[in-house]
């Protein structure tokens, strides 16, 4: 089992960067998938990226590719999101995830997540 706590959220302004960061605890964490979503008001829970178990491969939705990084230490039990270029539309509540194959919603462990709110 996996316990997810995200951190690293808060209030920006458009074009302004911010790195969030999801602690794991529990055993083996280099066993599991990892990636992070997010849900905003009113709209269902969607993909933003996905890394592999060893962090040598990595995933992302359209509109993110080249603005957002995931990364992990397998070491510190950390997954990170490096945002830069922030939107308004990146407005959400963001959540990591992990499974032992791989995340998808309504699969897997899940944090409580951080709300990110950039404004224009």
């Amino acid at each position: 089992q996996v316990q997810l706590v995200e951190s690293g959220g808060g209030l920006v302004q458009a074009g302004d960067s911010l790195r969030l960061s999801c602690a794991a605890s529990g055993r083996a964490f280099s066993s599991y998938a990892a990636g992070w979503f997010r849900q905003a008001p009113g709209k269902e829970r969607e993909f933003v990226a996905t890394i592999s178990r060893s962090g040598a491969s990595a995933n992302y939705a359209g509109s993110m590719k080249g603005r957002f990084t995931i990364s992990r230490d397998n070491a510190k039990n950390t997954v990170l999101l490096q945002m830069n270029s922030l939107k308004p539309e990146d407005t959400a509540i963001y959540y990591c995830a992990a499974d032992p194959l791989f995340v998808q919603v309504g699969r897997g462990y899940w944090g409580q997540g951080t709300q990110v709110t950039v404004s224009s």
